[in-house]
Protein backbone atom coordinates (compact mmCIF):
# COMPACT_ATOMS: atom_id res chain seq x y z
CA UNK A 1 0.00 0.00 0.00
CA UNK A 2 1.34 3.42 -0.94
CA UNK A 3 2.28 5.64 1.98
CA UNK A 4 -0.30 8.32 2.71
CA UNK A 5 0.63 11.96 2.20
CA UNK A 6 -0.35 14.74 4.57
CA UNK A 7 -1.97 17.63 2.70
CA UNK A 8 -1.58 21.21 3.89
CA UNK A 9 -5.30 21.30 4.62
CA UNK A 10 -5.21 18.20 6.81
CA UNK A 11 -2.03 19.41 8.53
CA UNK A 12 -3.94 22.59 9.36
CA UNK A 13 -6.65 20.45 10.96
CA UNK A 14 -4.05 18.69 13.11
CA UNK A 15 -2.64 22.09 14.10
CA UNK A 16 -6.08 23.31 15.20
CA UNK A 17 -6.86 20.06 17.03
CA UNK A 18 -3.62 20.15 19.04
CA UNK A 19 -4.08 23.82 19.85
CA UNK A 20 -7.66 23.28 21.00
CA UNK A 21 -6.77 20.39 23.29
CA UNK A 22 -3.32 21.30 24.59
CA UNK A 23 -2.80 24.95 23.66
CA UNK A 24 0.24 23.92 21.62
CA UNK A 25 1.00 25.68 18.35
CA UNK A 26 2.79 23.56 15.73
CA UNK A 27 4.72 25.49 13.14
CA UNK A 28 4.53 24.54 9.44
CA UNK A 29 8.12 23.30 9.80
CA UNK A 30 6.77 20.41 11.92
CA UNK A 31 4.62 18.96 9.14
CA UNK A 32 7.10 16.15 8.43
CA UNK A 33 7.26 15.34 12.16
CA UNK A 34 3.45 15.06 12.37
CA UNK A 35 3.40 12.90 9.28
CA UNK A 36 6.11 10.59 10.59
CA UNK A 37 4.78 10.21 14.13
CA UNK A 38 1.23 9.43 13.05
CA UNK A 39 2.01 7.16 10.08
CA UNK A 40 2.00 4.01 12.25
CA UNK A 41 -1.43 4.92 13.64
CA UNK A 42 -2.86 4.96 10.11
CA UNK A 43 -1.37 1.54 9.54
CA UNK A 44 -2.65 0.30 12.91
CA UNK A 45 -6.23 1.25 11.98
CA UNK A 46 -5.86 0.23 8.31
CA UNK A 47 -6.64 3.76 7.18
CA UNK A 48 -5.74 5.11 3.75
CA UNK A 49 -5.37 8.79 4.56
CA UNK A 50 -4.66 11.33 7.29
CA UNK A 51 -8.13 12.73 6.62
CA UNK A 52 -9.63 9.38 7.66
CA UNK A 53 -7.49 9.44 10.81
CA UNK A 54 -8.69 12.97 11.62
CA UNK A 55 -12.28 11.76 11.32
CA UNK A 56 -11.48 8.96 13.75
CA UNK A 57 -9.93 11.36 16.25
CA UNK A 58 -12.81 13.84 16.13
CA UNK A 59 -15.63 11.28 16.04
CA UNK A 60 -15.55 10.69 19.79
CA UNK A 61 -15.71 6.94 19.22
CA UNK A 62 -12.17 6.25 20.42
CA UNK A 63 -10.99 8.71 23.11
CA UNK A 64 -8.02 6.42 23.77
CA UNK A 65 -6.80 7.04 20.23
CA UNK A 66 -7.03 10.79 20.72
CA UNK A 67 -4.81 10.41 23.79
CA UNK A 68 -2.38 8.28 21.78
CA UNK A 69 -2.13 10.94 19.06
CA UNK A 70 -1.67 13.62 21.71
CA UNK A 71 1.11 11.59 23.32
CA UNK A 72 2.91 11.18 20.01
CA UNK A 73 2.72 14.86 19.11
CA UNK A 74 3.64 16.39 22.48
CA UNK A 75 6.61 14.30 23.63
CA UNK A 76 9.71 16.47 24.11
CA UNK A 77 13.38 15.62 24.42
CA UNK A 78 14.82 15.86 27.92
CA UNK A 79 17.77 14.59 29.92
CA UNK A 80 19.08 14.43 33.49
CA UNK A 81 20.30 17.74 34.97
CA UNK A 82 19.37 19.69 31.85
CA UNK A 83 20.24 23.40 32.20
CA UNK A 84 22.41 22.78 35.30
CA UNK A 85 22.39 26.41 36.48
CA UNK A 86 18.83 25.86 37.71
CA UNK A 87 19.96 22.94 39.87
CA UNK A 88 22.82 25.08 41.21
CA UNK A 89 20.28 27.80 42.08
CA UNK A 90 18.09 25.25 43.83
CA UNK A 91 20.99 23.97 45.95
CA UNK A 92 22.72 27.27 46.70
CA UNK A 93 19.77 29.63 47.16
CA UNK A 94 16.21 28.30 46.99
CA UNK A 95 16.62 25.52 49.54
CA UNK A 96 17.95 28.05 52.05
CA UNK A 97 14.63 29.91 51.80
CA UNK A 98 12.51 26.93 52.86
CA UNK A 99 10.19 27.23 55.85
CA UNK A 100 11.64 25.17 58.73
CA UNK A 101 9.54 22.10 59.45
CA UNK A 102 7.32 22.47 56.38
CA UNK A 103 7.75 20.10 53.42
CA UNK A 104 9.74 21.66 50.59
CA UNK A 105 7.42 21.16 47.60
CA UNK A 106 8.56 21.18 43.98
CA UNK A 107 6.44 20.71 40.84
CA UNK A 108 7.99 19.51 37.60
CA UNK A 109 5.13 20.75 35.42
CA UNK A 110 6.14 19.16 32.12
CA UNK A 111 8.18 16.21 33.27
CA UNK A 112 8.21 14.19 30.03
CA UNK A 113 9.96 10.84 30.65
CA UNK A 114 10.99 11.71 34.22
CA UNK A 115 14.59 12.85 34.00
CA UNK A 116 13.83 16.29 35.45
CA UNK A 117 11.89 15.19 38.57
CA UNK A 118 14.39 12.45 39.34
CA UNK A 119 17.23 14.97 39.01
CA UNK A 120 15.34 17.15 41.49
CA UNK A 121 14.83 14.17 43.78
CA UNK A 122 18.56 13.46 43.87
CA UNK A 123 19.29 17.06 44.87
CA UNK A 124 16.60 17.16 47.56
CA UNK A 125 17.52 13.77 49.01
CA UNK A 126 21.15 14.82 49.18
CA UNK A 127 20.66 18.32 50.56
CA UNK A 128 17.71 17.95 52.91
CA UNK A 129 18.55 14.68 54.60
CA UNK A 130 15.67 13.84 56.96
CA UNK A 131 13.86 17.15 56.38
CA UNK A 132 10.52 16.65 54.55
CA UNK A 133 10.20 17.23 50.81
CA UNK A 134 7.76 16.38 48.03
CA UNK A 135 7.89 16.33 44.23
CA UNK A 136 4.90 16.39 41.89
CA UNK A 137 5.73 15.47 38.30
CA UNK A 138 3.11 16.02 35.63
CA UNK A 139 2.72 15.82 31.88
CA UNK A 140 -0.11 15.79 29.37
CA UNK A 141 1.18 12.53 27.88
CA UNK A 142 0.13 9.31 29.59
CA UNK A 143 2.69 7.40 27.56
CA UNK A 144 5.72 9.27 28.89
CA UNK A 145 4.31 9.26 32.42
CA UNK A 146 4.14 5.47 32.32
CA UNK A 147 7.78 5.37 31.24
CA UNK A 148 8.75 7.92 33.91
CA UNK A 149 7.10 5.96 36.73
CA UNK A 150 9.30 2.96 35.98
CA UNK A 151 12.49 4.97 36.68
CA UNK A 152 14.31 2.74 34.19
CA UNK A 153 16.65 4.32 31.64
CA UNK A 154 19.27 3.40 29.07
CA UNK A 155 22.78 3.80 30.52
CA UNK A 156 23.69 6.52 28.01
CA UNK A 157 21.03 8.70 29.67
CA UNK A 158 23.22 8.82 32.80
CA UNK A 159 26.00 10.89 31.22
CA UNK A 160 24.90 14.18 32.88
CA UNK A 161 24.26 12.71 36.34
CA UNK A 162 27.04 13.67 38.80
CA UNK A 163 29.13 10.61 39.64
CA UNK A 164 28.30 10.86 43.33
CA UNK A 165 24.57 10.85 42.63
CA UNK A 166 24.93 8.02 40.14
CA UNK A 167 26.53 5.81 42.78
CA UNK A 168 24.14 6.83 45.56
CA UNK A 169 20.79 6.88 43.78
CA UNK A 170 21.02 4.66 40.69
CA UNK A 171 21.26 0.89 40.31
CA UNK A 172 23.22 -0.49 37.38
CA UNK A 173 21.40 -3.22 35.48
CA UNK A 174 22.85 -6.71 35.12
CA UNK A 175 21.83 -9.74 33.09
CA UNK A 176 18.72 -8.98 31.05
CA UNK A 177 18.87 -5.35 32.27
CA UNK A 178 22.49 -4.78 31.22
CA UNK A 179 22.95 -1.41 29.55
CA UNK A 180 20.24 0.19 31.69
CA UNK A 181 19.97 1.70 35.16
CA UNK A 182 17.14 2.05 37.66
CA UNK A 183 16.54 5.09 39.86
CA UNK A 184 16.63 3.88 43.47
CA UNK A 185 13.26 3.04 45.03
CA UNK A 186 13.93 5.58 47.79
CA UNK A 187 13.52 8.31 45.20
CA UNK A 188 10.85 6.68 43.04
CA UNK A 189 8.49 6.49 46.00
CA UNK A 190 8.98 10.21 46.74
CA UNK A 191 7.96 11.44 43.27
CA UNK A 192 4.23 11.51 42.51
CA UNK A 193 3.35 11.37 38.81
CA UNK A 194 0.05 12.78 37.59
CA UNK A 195 -1.43 13.60 34.20
CA UNK A 196 -2.20 17.32 34.02
CA UNK A 197 -3.16 19.43 31.02
CA UNK A 198 -1.75 22.92 31.68
CA UNK A 199 -4.22 24.31 29.15
CA UNK A 200 -7.14 23.46 31.44
CA UNK A 201 -8.19 24.42 34.96
CA UNK A 202 -5.69 22.81 37.30
CA UNK A 203 -6.73 20.24 39.91
CA UNK A 204 -6.21 21.08 43.59
CA UNK A 205 -2.45 20.72 44.00
CA UNK A 206 -1.61 22.80 47.05
CA UNK A 207 1.19 25.35 47.07
CA UNK A 208 4.77 24.92 45.88
CA UNK A 209 8.10 26.46 46.81
CA UNK A 210 9.42 25.98 43.27
CA UNK A 211 7.82 25.12 39.93
CA UNK A 212 9.92 23.97 36.97
CA UNK A 213 8.14 24.79 33.69
CA UNK A 214 11.01 24.50 31.27
CA UNK A 215 11.13 24.31 27.48
CA UNK A 216 7.36 24.07 27.15
CA UNK A 217 6.16 27.60 26.50
CA UNK A 218 8.06 27.74 23.22
CA UNK A 219 5.09 25.73 21.93
CA UNK A 220 2.48 28.23 23.21
CA UNK A 221 1.34 31.50 21.70
CA UNK A 222 1.29 34.62 23.91
CA UNK A 223 -2.35 34.22 24.94
CA UNK A 224 -1.87 30.59 25.98
CA UNK A 225 1.38 31.43 27.80
CA UNK A 226 -0.40 34.08 29.84
CA UNK A 227 -3.18 31.69 30.88
CA UNK A 228 -0.76 28.88 31.76
CA UNK A 229 1.50 31.18 33.79
CA UNK A 230 -1.52 32.63 35.62
CA UNK A 231 -2.65 29.12 36.63
CA UNK A 232 0.82 28.10 37.76
CA UNK A 233 1.53 31.37 39.59
CA UNK A 234 -1.56 30.69 41.71
CA UNK A 235 0.12 27.50 42.99
CA UNK A 236 3.28 29.28 44.17
CA UNK A 237 3.77 30.06 47.83
CA UNK A 238 4.47 33.73 48.59
CA UNK A 239 8.12 34.12 47.68
CA UNK A 240 8.01 30.92 45.63
CA UNK A 241 9.91 30.65 42.35
CA UNK A 242 9.02 29.69 38.77
CA UNK A 243 11.87 28.45 36.58
CA UNK A 244 11.45 28.39 32.81
CA UNK A 245 13.81 27.36 30.01
CA UNK A 246 16.86 29.51 29.32
CA UNK A 247 15.57 30.15 25.79
CA UNK A 248 12.18 31.34 27.12
CA UNK A 249 10.94 34.62 28.60
CA UNK A 250 7.84 35.97 30.32
CA UNK A 251 8.39 39.52 29.04
CA UNK A 252 5.01 40.88 28.04
CA UNK A 253 3.29 37.74 29.29
CA UNK A 254 2.58 38.47 32.96
CA UNK A 255 3.12 41.03 35.69
CA UNK A 256 2.15 38.62 38.45
CA UNK A 257 5.73 37.35 38.83
CA UNK A 258 8.89 39.41 39.20
CA UNK A 259 11.99 38.56 37.18
CA UNK A 260 14.90 37.62 39.46
CA UNK A 261 17.30 36.79 36.67
CA UNK A 262 16.89 35.36 33.15
CA UNK A 263 14.54 32.32 33.28
CA UNK A 264 13.88 32.76 37.05
CA UNK A 265 10.75 34.47 38.42
CA UNK A 266 9.45 35.08 41.94
CA UNK A 267 5.94 35.31 43.34
CA UNK A 268 5.80 38.64 45.19
CA UNK A 269 2.56 37.81 46.98
CA UNK A 270 2.60 38.01 50.76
Amino acid sequence: MQAATLSDQDFGEFQRLLYRIAGISISPAKKALVCGRLAKRLKHHSLDSYRDYLRLLTSGREPEELQTALDLLTTNETYFFREPKHFDLLQQDLLARRTPGAPFRVWSAACSSGEEPFSLAMVLADRLGEAPWEILASDISTRVLERARSGLYAMERARHIPERYLKEYCLKGVGSQEGRFLVDRRLRTRVRFQQINLNETLPQLGEFDVVFLRNVMIYFNTETKAKVVERIAATLKPGGHLLIGHSESLNGVTDVLAAVRPSVYRNQGG
